[in-house]
C-alpha cells in the first residue's frame, strides 16, 4: 500500500495465551481486542449496550493511529471510508482571510510512513466491529460491569451479580469510567470532571443542502480543512463519506444553563448558535445556516485531573478511562488506539501480567498525558480576543516552518511541524519492542506495587 510502510508486521505471538477481559467495546476497547487475539489471547468484551447506534460526526484518523490500524489488518477498510485531507487552511474567523496553511497528505504519509485521514465516527466502529469478529473476538452486549474486584484482582462483577475471571482486565469504559473512579478512591482522589468554559456543537451537513453555494459546495468536494479562529471559539471543518457530507466541530463559551454532562446526544439550539457565530465571516454563517432543524448535537468540554496510577494489580485503564482528551489537536481516538497497541505488545511479550501493565504505564502515561495538556495550550492559541496577542499568534503562523524546513513554531499545535513529529512520528509499538529489555530492567528496579506513581516519575 503506498501510504504506509510496513517496517514493523506484527506477527508476534504470545508466549503465553492469557484469558483477557475487555471492559468496553468502543474504538480503545475493540482495537485492544484485535490486536491481542492476532496475538493468540482468549478475549471477552464486555459491552453495557445492548446494540451500537450511530452516533457522532467526524473523526480524524492520525498517522499514529493509521500506522498500528495497518499492522492490525485494518487500514484498507478504513481508506475505503476515509477522505485523506491534503491541507489544513487556517483563516481569521471575521474576514475568512488565509493565515497560513498545514500541508498534510500525501507529504504526511511519506514524513510518517502512514496517512492521515478523516471519517465517520460510526463508520470507524462499525470497521472494528467487523475486524473483531472476523478475529473471533467474544462480545457480551448488555453486559455492565459495575466493579472490579476490591484488590483489583482479574474479575468483574456485571449488573446481574455475575462475576466474570479472567487474567487481567482492560477497562475501556470511557469517559464515564466506574472502574476508574473506584481506582481513585484507593488513592484518595476525587474524580470529578472540571468544565472548561467551553462547549462543541458537531453538525453534518448533507451535499443536498450545499448545492444551491457554489462556494460551500466547493469546500465539500475538495479534501482541505478548514480552521477558523476567533474570540471564544473557533470552527474545524472537513468533508467526510466520500465527500457526501461536510462534517463542522464548532467551539464556543459554554451557554449558562448547559449541563456539564459528557454526553455525544444532547441537542443544541439552533438559534444559540447562529447568534454566536453573528459576527464570523459570511462563509460560516451560511454553512451553519443549511444545518438541518434538530440535528445539531452540543456537548460540554471538561478536563479530569490526571490519575496517580493506571493500573492497579491486574487491571489497566485505557483511552478515556484514564486521558479524556479536549478535541484541540484531534488525538483522543489516535492516543486510545496507542494504548491498545502497547498493551498488545506487552501482553504478548511477557507472561507475567503485573510486569507487563508496568511497562505498559511506562510506555505511556508520560506520554499520554503530555498530549492532553498540549490540547488545552492549542485552545489558548485558537481562542484569543482581538488584540496585540492575537496579532502576534497570527504573525507566528504566517512565518511558521514549512516542509522546506524554515521558520518558527506554530502556535497552534496541530499544524506545528515539531509537535506533529511528537504526536504522529512516535512509534509507540516499534518504541516497546526495541526497548523491552530497557523497559524491563526500570521494572526489575522498582517495586511493583510503586510502578503506578514513582516509576512514571
Amino acid at each position: 500500500m503506498e501510504h504506509i510502510k510496513h517496517d514493523l508486521e506484527w506477527n508476534l505471538k504470545a508466549e503465553t495465551p492469557l484469558r483477557i477481559i475487555i471492559v468496553g467495546a468502543g474504538i480503545a476497547g475493540l482495537v485492544a481486542a484485535i490486536g491481542l487475539k492476532r496475538s493468540g489471547h482468549d478475549i471477552v468484551i464486555l459491552e453495557q449496550v445492548s446494540k451500537f447506534v450511530e452516533v457522532g460526526a467526524g473523526i480524524q484518523m492520525a498517522p499514529n493511529a493509521t500506522r498500528i490500524l495497518g499492522r492490525f489488518g485494518l487500514l484498507d477498510k478504513i481508506l475505503e471510508k476515509a477522505n485523506l485531507l491534503e491541507k489544513n487552511s487556517m483563516r481569521r474567523y471575521a474576514d475568512n482571510y488565509e493565515l497560513g496553511t498545514a500541508p498534510l497528505m500525501p507529504q504526511i504519509a511519506v514524513i510518517y510512513g502512514a496517512p492521515l485521514g478523516v471519517l465517520h465516527r460510526a463508520d470507524l466502529q462499525r470497521i472494528l466491529l467487523e475486524g473483531a469478529k472476523a478475529e473471533n473476538v467474544k462480545i457480551r452486549f448488555d453486559a455492565r460491569v459495575v466493579e472490579a474486584d476490591p484488590d483489583f484482582e482479574a474479575r468483574v462483577k456485571l449488573n446481574s451479580g455475575e462475576w466474570i475471571e479472567g487474567d487481567v482486565v482492560i477497562a475501556a469504559d470511557g469517559i464515564k469510567s466506574d472502574i476508574r473512579r473506584q481506582m481513585a478512591d484507593i488513592h484518595s482522589v476525587h474524580d470529578q470532571s472540571m468544565p472548561t468554559g467551553d462547549a462543541a456543537y458537531r453538525i453534518i451537513i448533507p451535499k443536498e443542502k450545499l448545492e444551491h453555494d457554489p462556494e460551500a459546495l466547493a469546500l465539500l468536494e475538495s479534501n482541505n480543512g478548514m480552521r477558523w479562529m476567533g474570540p471564544g471559539g473557533h470552527v474545524m471543518a472537513y468533508p467526510i463519506k466520500n465527500n457526501t457530507v461536510y462534517n463542522m466541530v464548532l467551539i464556543h463559551p459554554q451557554q449558562p444553563g448547559l449541563e456539564n454532562e459528557e454526553s455525544w446526544t444532547t441537542q443544541g439550539d439552533k438559534r444559540e448558535m447562529l447568534d454566536f457565530y453573528s459576527q464570523w465571516n459570511d462563509l460560516v454563517k451560511r454553512l451553519i445556516s443549511y444545518v438541518p432543524e434538530g440535528e445539531i448535537m452540543e456537548w460540554t468540554l471538561n478536563i479530569h485531573r490526571p490519575l496517580p496510577s493506571w493500573i492497579e494489580n491486574k487491571v489497566a485503564l485505557i483511552g478515556d478511562a484514564c486521558h479524556p482528551m479536549l478535541p484541540y489537536v484531534a488525538q483522543g481516538a489516535a492516543q486510545a488506539i496507542e494504548d491498545a497497541a502497547v498493551l498488545a505488545v506487552c501482553l504478548t511479550l511477557t507472561p507475567h501480567v503485573r510486569v507487563a501493565l508496568a511497562i505498559y504505564t511506562l510506555v505511556r502515561k508520560s506520554r499520554g498525558e503530555a498530549i492532553q495538556q498540549s490540547a488545552s495550550t492549542t485552545k489558548t492559541a485558537l481562542h484569543l480576543p482581538d488584540g496585540p496577542e492575537q496579532e502576534k499568534r497570527d504573525e507566528a503562523i504566517r512565518n511558521a516552518r514549512g516542509k522546506e524546513g524554515r521558520g518558527g513554531r506554530n502556535p497552534d499545535l496541530w499544524a506545528d511541524r515539531e509537535w506533529q513529529d511528537f504526536m504522529w512520528g512516535v512509534d509507540v509499538m516499534r518504541e516497546t519492542v526495541e526497548r523491552w529489555e530497557e523497559w524491563k530492567e526500570r521494572v526489575d528496579g522498582c517495586a511493583l506495587e510503586a510502578v503506578g506513581a514513582s516509576i512514571v516519575a
